[in-house]
């Protein structure tokens, strides 16, 4: 699948949730943790920007996209701390 399709369709279902609500528990949390995982990913992407011109840079992947939303500007702080200790 193109991944246009793949965004617009999440998106999508994301705006329908957003407005009508979640029918039932199990798919209320799943739409939240979705959130948080995009909100992560926004926070990488946005560091990896800034932090370009003083070396600094977190690989977006799911790991780190869910340590930072899950756990905000900490857990963004938290990411840089590793990876500036480890290499």
């Amino acid at each position: 699948m193109e991944p246009i399709i793949v965004i617009s369709i999440l998106g999508g279902l994301i705006i329908l949730m957003l407005l009508f609500g979640a029918p039932f528990k199990p798919a209320r949390f799943i739409g939240q943790a979705a959130i948080k995982l995009i909100i992560g990913a926004l926070f990488l992407f946005f560091l990896n920007v800034a932090g370009n011109q003083y070396g600094i840079h977190v690989p977006i992947n799911f790991a780190t996209s869910a340590v930072s939303g899950f756990l905000g500007i900490p857990g963004l702080f938290a990411l840089v701390a590793i990876q500036q200790w480890v290499l």
